[in-house]
């Protein structure tokens, strides 16, 4: 069982813990405790825009994989390279974990032919890998791709021993400050419970929208909240779970998301979330066992409805029990690391109609890697 997996550079680094780096860590150490060998390349490239060196960094690393392998590469680095990968489909099982379609990206800097691109790779790959329901509909919508070749393969999250020891009034938004996470929506809406007890911890990295950071510092500023918003820069590990436990609530104002694994580590910690209706994210949110939301969706883009949002919450002491009961219920129904690395492996050897049409066709020829692929 060998998978070669191609990540953007420093997907490893602790101190750029985004999304799509954090799952592609995790689904790498899981395939290898599940006997996976595991074979990682990286790219350097500020994804998805590469250079013409990333290119062909990407196109030596594709051609040097043997006939027959397994591929999972990054959707980051797959979907504006088609000239580099089309070649190679026909040879290997490649397939593409797609942690953000481009389209709905609100942030990036593609064009049209980026993606006609990703359409071309997600076509010709052996299947696709996405980590919502959302996600999913939006790949079978815009692209026409065979339903059985996308895969849906949802976060996991780590099972907390003990749930928050919430500090009453303190509010916590975790993620990269950029537009598309929302952070501007929020500082507006905390205009609008100015009268209200509350602090406000927003946590994620401050360079890599550094135009929209200086805004957003302005604003607070003006509000006069440097005392009751605080900017902390990137936490990982114990101190971004301290953060989690001491809070009262998330906050996940984002204008696009295609799930939203915060919502899910705070859910874990049984922290309630109020977040915005959009993408995947009422997914992550989810409902505990007796079918009550563990927090509130609000509509996306809307400071005035996130601002009512947050005023009944800190204003009524009983809407606060009811959501802190069913985000401690929702703890227990979240899904573990192992079951989405057992979801990458079902659809690292999942078999499509064409392919065993073809292996019909051509038994002599396929049948051995064949048979390895059902071992796997």
């Amino acid at each position: 069982m060998r998978v070669h997996v191609v990540v953007p550079e420093e997907f490893d680094n602790p101190g750029l813990p985004t999304g799509g780096n954090i799952y592609d860590r995790r689904i790498c150490a899981g395939l290898a405790e599940a006997g996976w060998e595991v074979l990682v390349a990286t790219v350097a490239a500020p994804w998805p825009v590469p250079s013409l060196g990333a290119r062909a960094d990407l196109a030596r690393i594709v051609s040097a994989i043997p006939d027959g392998e397994t591929v999972l590469i990054d959707g980051l680095i797959a979907s504006p390279t088609a000239a580099q990968l089309l070649p190679h489909t026909g040879r290997i099982r490649m397939t593409v974990l797609l942690h953000m379609p481009l389209a709905t990206a609100l942030d990036t800097h593609h064009d049209a032919s980026a993606e006609r691109s990703e359409q071309a790779v997600l076509r010709a790959a052996t299947g696709v890998v996405v980590t919502s329901e959302w996600t999913r509909q939006q790949v079978l919508t815009r692209y026409a791709i065979p339903a059985c070749r996308v895969h849906v393969a949802r976060p996991g999250a780590d099972r907390v021993a003990a749930p928050a020891r919430p500090v009453r009034g303190h509010l916590i938004c975790v993620g990269v400050l950029g537009p598309h996470k929302g952070q501007d929506l929020l500082v507006e809406a905390l205009a609008g419970v100015a009268d209200q007890d509350w602090h406000c911890l927003l946590a994620g990295s401050l360079d890599r929208h550094p135009d929209f950071v200086e805004q957003l510092r302005t604003r607070i500023a003006r509000l006069g909240y440097g005392h009751r918003v605080r900017l902390s820069g990137v936490l990982a590990g114990a101190a971004l779970s301290h953060a989690y436990t001491t809070a009262d609530l998330l906050v996940a104002p984002s204008r696009s998301e295609t799930y939203g694994m915060t919502v899910t580590e705070a859910l874990a910690h049984g922290l309630p979330v109020i977040a915005a209706a959009v993408g995947g994210l009422p997914e992550a949110l989810g409902f505990s066992a007796d079918g009550t939301r563990p927090g509130q969706l609000v509509p996306p883009g809307d400071p005035a409805a996130l601002a009512a949002a947050l005023g009944d919450w800190l204003g009524d002491e009983r809407h606060r029990q009811r959501l802190r009961a069913a985000a401690r219920q929702r703890r227990w129904t979240l899904r573990g690391w192992e079951q989405t690395t057992q979801e990458i492996a079902n659809a690292l050897t999942a078999r499509t109609a064409e392919q065993d049409e073809g292996a019909s066709d051509d038994n002599q020829d396929r049948e051995p890697h064949n048979n390895r692929q059902q071992r796997r």
